[in-house]
């Protein structure tokens, strides 16, 4: 992952749910939140993968949880 990259996936509440991938090195961030506008969005887990592992985690979210690529939402 040579930058940063957006899943969403919307929720019946008219809000979204994302996970960023934000690539730093040899390991990728992995942010995992919810936005719903007007609010700010909520930032639910953060973690350090390796670079692999983000990979297989974006598969992962594509193909089984409904996660779409997407613009930035904030």
């Amino acid at each position: 992952m040579a930058r940063p990259l957006w899943l969403v996936r919307p929720r019946t509440d008219g809000g979204s749910d994302y996970v960023a991938f934000v690539p730093g090195g040899a390991r990728v961030e992995m942010r995992e939140g919810s936005h719903l506008p007007p609010q700010m969005p909520l930032l639910k887990r953060r973690r350090w993968l390796p670079c692999e592992e983000a990979e297989q985690q974006r598969r992962r979210l594509q193909l089984e949880a409904g996660y779409r690529h997407s613009e930035p939402l904030f």
